[in-house]
């Protein structure tokens, strides 16, 4: 009490309604006065009217070590349940995961992807995923400034090397609040990539979990294993799309980007 900043005198009050279960030694005298009691307050405790019999001592310290015992058992017990909770969200993330592998994607999208083209939304030839080593995830929506102007970027640099590395595709997945708002989305920015149908979108919320964020533009890169290699987050930390940009020049630099 006297750390935690009470006076002499509100330790003795406090002293008077619960009493002294304890002997004082020379080294608990030391740690008294160090703490800040005054003489008298040790005087009292070590021969005040505040301590207890013997006997009477003995059961208090025998109830104290029970709620000690019982604060152990309910602390394990907590950890317990918060390691059987992670346990849980790592399986969680870890299905997610095993939903965004190259070999499962083209089964999981199959019959759900649409693709801009001659000023048209048409359904997309999901069968050619299946062939993918690299599949990033784009999540943006027309209502997002941020992302209309990534967008753009996007486009260009998918054209610039989508040729090259035909083992890469982007695919789309529409944050927009009507289905005719993606549409208008794909159109004003053409689009080269395939996007997952507005309409199917809710069914394949499996693939937002590897995002590891809420916030957009947002890309994320899977190998055919379905490991998150390159991610806009990194511990919940958004980086930006642009690091995930710099990180499949690295790949296709003949390198080894940094897995998140």
């Amino acid at each position: 009490m006297l750390r935690t900043g009470y006076s002499n005198d509100a330790v003795v009050q406090d002293l008077a309604n619960r009493h002294f279960a304890d002997s004082i030694d020379e080294n608990k005298e030391t740690a008294l006065l160090r703490a800040g009691a005054s003489l008298e307050l040790v005087d009292v405790l070590k021969h005040g009217t505040y301590s207890l019999p013997p006997e009477k001592a003995s059961e208090v310290k025998a109830e104290l070590e029970e709620q000690a015992k019982r604060r152990a058992l309910q602390a394990a017990e907590e950890r317990k349940l918060n390691t059987l909770y992670q346990d849980r969200i790592a399986r969680e993330r870890q299905t997610a995961s095993k939903v965004a592998s190259a070999e499962n994607i083209s089964k999981f999208l199959k019959g759900s992807l649409v693709h801009y083209h001659n000023g048209s939304i048409i359904q997309a030839d999901d069968e050619a995923l299946a062939n993918k080593k690299l599949i990033a995830f784009y999540f943006s929506a027309h209502w997002c400034a941020p992302c209309r102007k990534f967008t753009p970027q996007l486009v260009d640099y998918y054209n610039q090397v989508a040729r090259e590395h035909p083992e890469f595709e982007i695919v789309f997945f529409s944050l927009d609040k009507t289905g005719s708002a993606m549409e208008s989305y794909m159109r004003e920015a053409n689009m080269p990539w395939p996007a997952i149908d507005y309409q199917k979108v809710q069914e394949k919320e499996a693939l937002r979990k590897n995002a590891g964020g809420d916030g957009i533009p947002s890309l994320v890169v899977v190998d055919p294993s379905g490991r998150v290699i390159s991610s806009t987050y990194a511990g919940g930390q958004y980086l930006g799309p642009q690091k995930v940009l710099g990180d499949l020049n690295t790949i296709f630099g003949g390198k080894t980007a940094s897995r998140q």
